[in-house]
């Protein structure tokens, strides 16, 4: 666990995303949104609502239907977004963090929003060497804002609730970004539903595990007052209609048992992946348990790597871009054993080369 420092300019480039990895005829192992999405049924859902775009967006009953979804009586601790990362943008519009902390390795949005809004950030940078595992100690008890992903892009380690909840304190902002937790079966870590930490609040996607990325659909979890806060820094009628049919029509039984039951998939096929990796020389795999639909490895040269992958057919995320990483890394997302199996194979031929 490295000591946290205020970053100024540096080196990595906030932002890069997996979409930037990808093009047509390339397999796509960059971006981590599930295959086949969205379903027929979801799609069939999002297009009937074509037929009332006329009218402005009412997000009433997805609001109700997301609170439900996670046990929260009160629709007004729920705020829709246009994707999760818009949350980062408000968060940054409406708080004045004196000491703003990013847990690092993680998604590099946070850190973007804060710093464009001229907030000053600083990073607890979690090493190799520690499994990627947050310390809640290593935060500095003056930070009045601290963001942290569970589990965590790019490094796929998902943080005991208990150690996140280590980190809330009167007057500090919790930020827990959850945008990966509905693809690890049973949620077992998630604070979504949590009520009793102080200023806690809990950023969802619908993307990853639905393959919305471009409709733009998330949201916010988290007490009356901040999450009030939070929506007079949002733009009037940000969320689109399509967008509030596609979340109340994720919150419902059927849906959650079929993202409970692509969670369980997605666990088995990543046990695949890394049985292949495990016998590929000079790789390694990040953490102890990856828990999310990715994993992020360490590999001699893998920027060269990444290119002769490229040059196989292969779209992998390079991940010299993330805080705390440096350009032996790259992030693949899991996908089918049968294209796990051929890229462990592109994987040997692009180490020979």
């Amino acid at each position: 666990m490295r000591t946290p420092t205020e970053n100024g300019a540096d080196a990595y480039d906030l932002g890069h995303h997996g979409d930037r990895e990808t093009a047509e005829g390339l397999v796509d192992l960059a971006v981590n949104v599930r295959t086949g999405t969205p379903p027929p049924w979801l799609a069939a859902r999002i297009a009937d609502s074509l037929a009332d775009l006329a009218r402005y967006p009412d997000g009433r009953a997805a609001r109700a239907a997301v609170a439900a979804r996670h046990g929260r009586a009160d629709a007004r601790e729920v705020l829709l977004t246009a994707g999760a990362a818009e949350a980062f943008v408000l968060l940054a519009r409406a708080l004045r963090p004196r000491c703003a902390v990013v847990v690092h390795p993680q998604f590099t949005e946070p850190e973007a929003a804060l710093r464009a809004a001229g907030h000053p950030v600083h990073r607890v940078l979690l090493t190799a060497a520690d499994g990627f595992r947050l310390d809640p100690a290593a935060v500095p008890e003056q930070a009045d804002l601290v963001v942290v992903g569970n589990p965590t892009n790019p490094t796929s380690v998902l943080h005991p609730a208990a150690d996140l909840r280590q980190l809330a304190r009167p007057g500090r902002t919790l930020v827990v970004d959850e945008a990966f937790m509905d693809s690890v079966p049973g949620e077992g870590e998630s604070l979504a539903a949590a009520r009793d930490v102080p200023g806690l609040l809990v950023l969802r996607s619908l993307t990853k595990t639905w393959g919305l990325a471009g409709l733009r659909i998330g949201y916010v979890l988290g007490g009356r007052q901040p999450v009030a806060a939070l929506e007079r820094a949002q733009p009037l009628w940000a969320v689109s209609a399509p967008a509030l049919v596609a979340a109340q029509a994720c919150t419902e039984p059927a849906a959650l048992a079929e993202a409970e039951a692509a969670a369980v998939r997605t666990a088995a096929d990543r046990a695949h992946l890394l049985a292949l990796l495990a016998a590929v020389p000079g790789v390694t795999v990040a953490g102890t348990a990856p828990a999310a639909p990715f994993v992020l490895l360490r590999l001699p040269d893998a920027a060269a790597v990444r290119e002769r992958l490229r040059a196989d057919g292969w779209a992998v995320r390079r991940g010299d871009t993330f805080p705390g990483l440096g350009p032996r890394w790259l992030r693949v997302a899991v996908r089918d054993r049968t294209t796990s199996d051929a890229f462990a194979a592109a994987l040997r031929a692009a180490l020979r080369a």
